[in-house]
C-alpha cells in the first residue's frame, strides 16, 4: 500500500492539492449562507421532479412551466388537505392545553402531586414586586433604558421575518428554474468534467445519488410511521397535545436521535397535566416514557430493519460521531447528509483497501512465480 516512493514532485503536488482543498473549504464556509437556499431548492426540485415528469409526459402537458405549476398546486393541495383533516383535533387539543395552562397559572388546580413549587415562586415574586417604582423618577429612566434594547430586538425580529420571506421566495425561484431545465442540469454537468476523470466522477455522483435516494426515502418512511405511533400512543394515555407532539417527534426522527429533544416538552406537558388533574406527576411522565420505549423498540426491531435494511450498517457510536462532525462543518444540512455521506466514504475506503490488497497479492504471486 505504501510501496510507491514519494518524490519531491509528488510531495509538492500533494501539498498544493491539500492547500486547494483547504481554500475551497474556507470559501464554502464563507458563502454557505448564500449556497444553502440553492441546495434546499435543488433538494426540493429533486423530490418534485417525478411529479413534474408525470404531468408532462404521462398526462401530456406539453409545457414544462404548466407542469411545474400544476405539480406545486397538487403538493399545496395535499398539504392543505392534511391540515384540514388535522387542524380540528389540534385545535381541540390546544384549547384543552390552554385551559390546563390557565389553571396551572392561577393555581386553581391541586398542586400537591406536582414536584417543586415553581408556580408559587413565580407568584410570590410577582406579588413582592413594587411595580410603582418603575414609573417614578430615575427608575423610569432606567426602565426606559432597559426597554429600548428590547424594542430594538423586536425590530430586528421583524427584519428577520422579512428576510425569511425573501429567502423563501428565492428558494422557490431557484426551484422553478432548476425544474425548468432539470434534464440539462442532471445529465449535462458531466461534460464540464475533463474526459480522463469523467467516468470516475460520473460513477461517484451516481453512487452518491443512489445512496442519498435510498437513505432519505427509507428514513422518511420510518419517520412517518414513528410519528403515527407516537400520535396513537400519546392519545391512548390522554397526553396533552398528543397529535402535535407526535408529529414533531416524527419530523425530528428524520435525523437519528434528534427525537430525544422531545423529552423537554414531554416533561413540561406532564408537569402541567399533573397540576390540572391532580394526578401523580411521576405516573404521567412514566406513561409517556413507556410510549417512548415501546415506539423505540418497534422502530429498532421492526421498522428500521425492514424498511432501511442495511443501508448504513453503522455502529451507534459512529452515527453520533458522524452527526457531530458533519453538523459542526455544515450545520443542520450537515446533520441531514451525515449518514449517507459517511456510509459512502466508508464504502469507498473499503474498496480502496480491498483494491490494494488484491494488488499486493498479485504482486506477491508474480514474485513467487518469478523466483520459482
Amino acid at each position: 500500500m505504501f510501496d510507491k516512493k514519494i518524490t519531491f514532485d509528488s510531495f509538492i503536488r500533494g501539498c498544493i492539492s491539500a492547500l486547494i482543498l483547504i481554500l475551497l473549504y474556507v470559501l464554502f464556509k464563507s458563502i454557505k449562507g448564500a449556497l444553502l437556499p440553492f441546495f434546499i431548492a435543488w433538494l426540493l426540485a429533486y423530490m418534485l421532479y417525478p411529479l413534474v415528469s408525470f404531468f408532462q409526459y404521462k398526462c401530456r402537458l406539453k409545457s414544462r412551466t404548466v407542469s411545474i405549476f400544476v405539480s406545486i398546486a397538487v403538493v399545496i393541495g395535499v398539504l392543505t388537505g392534511l391540515l384540514v383533516l388535522t387542524i380540528p383535533s389540534l385545535s381541540k387539543e390546544c384549547a384543552i392545553f390552554v385551559q390546563i395552562a390557565e389553571k396551572f397559572i392561577t393555581q386553581e388546580a391541586e398542586m400537591a402531586q406536582t414536584p417543586g413549587t415553581v408556580p408559587y415562586i413565580i407568584s410570590d415574586y410577582l406579588n413582592d414586586m413594587d411595580l410603582q417604582q418603575y414609573v417614578n423618577g430615575e427608575a423610569f429612566t432606567n426602565t426606559l433604558k432597559e426597554t429600548l434594547p428590547e424594542v430594538w430586538d423586536l425590530f430586528l425580529g421583524t427584519a428577520n421575518v422579512v428576510m425569511s420571506i425573501f429567502t423563501l421566495f428565492i428558494i422557490l425561484l431557484y426551484m422553478f428554474f432548476i425544474l425548468l431545465d432539470y434534464e440539462t442540469f442532471s445529465e449535462g454537468w458531466v461534460n464540464l468534467v475533463p474526459f480522463k476523470h469523467r467516468q470516475m466522477v460520473s460513477t461517484l455522483v451516481s453512487d452518491v445519488e443512489k445512496g442519498m435516494n435510498s437513505y432519505f426515502r427509507g428514513q422518511a418512511t420510518v419517520a412517518f410511521f414513528v410519528g403515527v405511533l407516537f400520535c396513537i400512543g400519546f392519545s391512548i394515555i390522554d397526553f396533552p397535545l398528543a397529535i402535535l407532539l407526535g408529529v414533531i417527534i416524527g419530523i425530528l426522527n428524520l435525523v437519528p436521535y434528534m427525537q430525544l429533544i422531545a423529552f423537554i416538552p414531554t416533561i413540561l406537558l406532564a408537569l402541567i397535566k399533573s397540576a390540572s388533574t391532580g394526578e401523580n406527576f411521576w405516573y404521567i411522565l412514566g406513561m409517556a416514557l413507556v410510549v417512548f420505549a415501546v415506539v423505540q423498540i418497534i422502530q429498532d426491531a421492526i421498522l428500521t430493519p425492514r424498511i432501511m435494511g442495511k443501508i448504513t450498517g453503522l455502529n451507534p457510536a459512529v452515527i453520533l460521531l458522524s452527526l457531530s462532525v458533519w453538523g459542526s462543518l455544515l450545520g443542520i444540512l450537515g446533520m441531514i447528509i451525515a449518514l449517507p455521506f459517511t456510509t459512502l466514504l466508508l464504502s469507498y475506503y473499503r474498496r480502496y483497501i480491498e483494491l490494494n490488497e488484491r494488488k499486493q497479492k498479485v504482486k506477491a504471486w508474480r514474485e513467487g512465480k518469478k523466483n520459482s
